[in-house]
């Protein structure tokens, strides 16, 4: 059984940055393929970024591209997602997952069939002045 947890988001006013860490126990990261998503009350979860098992493939939402940054640490068993350039529409909680995949260089920002397996709980991210 895989288990993360996140940590890292808070309060930040506009244009400011956070750090988003995901910390995985229980079953080698390097597995899975990861994920950050983000849900704000009364909207969809949607999918900012993922990252390949063996960080060769990246993807971000398009409104992310430019001020995100996802990143794994396989050996640490990490995963991160640094954000810059932070807006109000960026805030929500962030949640990691992790996709159990057969292949080393894919990823998906789409939870399709429910790939994303394991999750953890989630932190909160408010950008505000």
């Amino acid at each position: 059984q895989l288990q993360l947890v996140e940590s890292g988001g808070g309060l930040v006013q506009p244009g400011g940055s956070l750090r988003l860490a995901c910390a995985a126990s229980g079953l080698p990261l390097d597995y899975y393929a990861i994920a950050w998503f983000r849900q704000v009350p009364g909207k969809e979860r949607e999918g900012v970024s993922c990252i390949s098992r063996n960080a060769y493939r990246k993807r971000y939402l398009d409104s992310v591209k430019g001020r995100f940054t996802i990143s794994r640490d396989n050996v640490e068993n990490m995963a991160y997602l640094e954000m810059k350039s932070l807006k109000a529409d960026d805030t929500a909680v962030y949640y990691c997952a992790a996709d159990r995949s057969p292949y080393p260089d894919t990823c998906s920002v789409e939870n399709t069939s429910g790939r994303y397996y394991y999750w953890g709980q989630g932190t909160q991210v408010t950008v505000s002045s």
